[in-house]
């Protein structure tokens, strides 16, 4: 009983879930700190940081754009049944334009980011640590949680928002269409309606 006392078995379930929730905020929180304090610290990996940049933005980019254009496209085709029997056809760009930019573009295209981006810098660490690459950049002198980790963070948020506003115009421009096509409305009076709808305090805190 000592033994399995001191392996942590036979205790508590409910202490042992509180221990590993505060053992995994501290070193969240460890890794935050260290995380400012190496981003603040010269020398700034700048080249890396563009070079992350192009690669991440390019390996979501087009799969955003698919995503956002069939979500515009079929939130019209879905809604405008329902809009034209309450006689609110006219209210249609005011709605999917706000639902979109508000709340819809931001929140799929960051669940698309998180699966794209999130795999693909794990599985591309992990392969790095298993071939030693991350001890041969320790003995070189590179600060690896530098020019690897802090990189990726950095370009990942002046990605993420850059992805969104693509994101939101396709999905926007899928819903013109429907809307061309079923209601003769013109893309410039479509736009035209949302932009008059929209403003910055609407796109600003999306793509933040």
């Amino acid at each position: 009983m000592a033994v399995s006392g001191k392996t942590g078995r036979g205790t508590n379930p409910l202490l042992g879930s509180l221990k590993h929730f505060f053992a995994e905020i501290g070193e969240l929180s460890s890794f935050t700190g260290r995380f400012f304090r190496e981003f603040l610290k010269p020398p700034f990996e700048t080249k890396e940081l563009l070079r992350q940049c192009y690669q991440l933005g390019n390996r979501s980019l087009v799969l955003v754009m698919v995503t956002g254009f069939i979500i515009g496209l079929v939130m019209d085709l879905q809604s405008r049944p329902t809009m034209i029997n309450f006689g609110a056809v006219s209210w249609m760009p005011n709605m999917v334009g706000i639902s979109i930019v508000r709340e819809i573009g931001p929140v799929i295209t960051a669940l698309i980011c998180a699966g794209r981006i999130a795999s693909g810098i794990g599985a591309e660490l992990g392969s790095m640590r298993v071939t030693e690459q991350i001890d041969a950049m320790e003995v070189s002198g590179t600060n690896p949680f530098k020019y690897l980790v802090v990189t990726r963070i950095i370009a990942s948020t002046l990605v993420l928002p850059v992805l969104v506003i693509f994101g939101d115009f396709v999905a926007l421009y899928g819903s013109a269409l429907v809307e061309n096509l079923k209601g003769n409305v013109s893309f410039q009076l479509y736009f035209n309606t949302i932009f008059d709808a929209l403003s910055y305090g609407d796109l600003l805190p999306a793509t933040l």
